[in-house]
């Protein structure tokens, strides 16, 4: 056998990215906390770039729940609460109930303003407690009375407490049970051998258990406010002037640049300072036509969202689809009605000039209003959808159900 080696000329094409693009596809995607971290880096390689934190101008922007919560009273509790099927609005609107005197609901207003997006609660109660001066029993005592609030689990501290109050909701919860919940390392290792001797019951209930676990949801509030970020500073802030609706840059969600032009690295510090313009200057505009587009929205809030794709606000900007998809990639924008995603504000048009993402909402507000003895049939709410004018068939209703985590009529039925 003649074995022969062979030398063989060929060209390819490949696309390299030079570094100063590689900087730029990475500052146009970044959001504040990314752009901060970005420049951080930048500053510490760069002698002649300094940063300095802005403190935002008085009333311009402060978090949702810490600068609205402890200063609202009745009235101010009952127009949030009017804003639709959100998290905070939902708890609100349930805190009159559950507490009687000005101590318990300034405590129930800590508890709410702790409350994170997945329905857990966010603080110890010891730190709680040393901020309003009252004992951490006190503060504990109101905590259980909020854990009431449905569905099951919200203002939980941890993942067991959040299956606990669901598997006590739907009287599942036995000493087996209550065992396993106790050593959730050992279920979602699987060892099935060690939670056998531990509560000395057969594999076999063990594995019956664990199929009801799965069955409950670990972030119940995740099903309300599907546009809605989680709470943190905004990129945007979107305010109704008296030439309408006016979007700016959270300019305290990032710190001011500096250049010594005599310092080593003034080039690369003047470099940074371009690309960060071009980064706000690109994302404004993408943010002004969207919300531009979704001004009835930003007015009634999400039930009101209009079909939008990322091609038309390309081609209404002159710019790719692919750098509308990086500017909008973790950005957020704080409204009237919340601090929400800009990708969540793209959604199809289902009929009637009227967007998917407006109709999950829509969605959950049927169910959050429905009789909970005889709570709506997948069947009945793509009845009612669809006289607002949308074409909803019943399995589209049960998708936009399992996406805001909702579970169907018969595990919703209470006597």
């Amino acid at each position: 056998m003649d074995v022969r080696s062979k030398l063989t000329v060929s060209q390819t094409q490949r696309l390299h990215l030079s570094t100063g693009l590689q900087a730029a596809l990475q500052v146009l995607r970044a959001d504040a906390a990314g752009l901060t971290q970005y420049l951080e880096e930048q500053a510490a390689e760069t002698p002649a770039l300094t940063l300095q934190p802005v403190l935002p101008p008085a009333g311009e922007w402060l978090p949702r729940w810490t600068g609205v919560l402890p200063h609202s009273g009745p009235d101010e509790l009952a127009a949030l609460a009017a804003h639709g099927p959100s998290l905070i609005a939902h708890v609100l609107a349930a805190i009159p109930d559950l507490v009687s005197t000005p101590s318990e609901r300034d405590i129930a207003m800590a508890l709410a303003d702790a409350l994170e997006p997945s329905g857990w609660l966010g603080r110890p109660l010891a730190d709680i407690a040393a901020e309003l001066e009252v004992s951490e029993s006190a503060v504990e005592a109101v905590l259980v009375r909020l854990q009431r609030i449905d569905p099951p689990g919200l203002f939980a501290r941890n993942l067991a407490e959040c299956l606990r109050l669901q598997a006590q909701e739907a009287e599942v919860l036995d000493p087996v049970l209550d065992q396993m919940l106790g050593r959730l390392d050992l279920v979602a290792s699987g060892d099935w051998a060690a939670l056998s001797r531990l509560s000395g019951a057969p594999e076999a209930l063990l594995h019956h258990h664990f199929r009801v676990i799965r069955s409950f949801n670990p972030k119940p509030g995740a099903s309300f406010a599907a546009i809605a970020s989680p709470q943190r500073e905004p990129d945007l802030i979107a305010r109704e002037g008296e030439a309408g609706w006016l979007v700016s840059l959270n300019k305290s969600s990032l710190p001011a640049l500096a250049i010594d032009p005599e310092a080593e690295g003034a080039p690369r510090a003047r470099e940074v300072m371009r690309l960060i313009e071009t980064r706000n200057t690109t994302l404004l505009a993408v943010a002004r036509a969207i919300l531009t587009h979704q001004q009835a929205a930003l007015a009634q809030g999400p039930s009101a969202l209009r079909p939008l794709t990322m091609q038309t606000i390309a081609d209404t900007l002159g710019l790719h689809k692919s750098t509308i998809s990086r500017v909008v990639a973790g950005t957020s924008v704080d409204t009237p009605h919340g601090t929400w995603w800009l990708r969540r504000l793209f959604s199809p048009d289902m009929g009637a000039d009227t967007a998917a993402a407006a109709l999950r909402t829509r969605l959950a507000r049927l169910i959050a209003e429905e009789d909970a003895a005889q709570p709506l049939s997948d069947a009945a709410l793509a009845d009612a959808l669809c006289t607002e004018g949308a074409a909803l068939s019943r399995r589209t209703v049960a998708k936009y159900r399992a996406d805001l985590r909702i579970p169907p009529a018969h595990r919703r039925r209470k006597s």
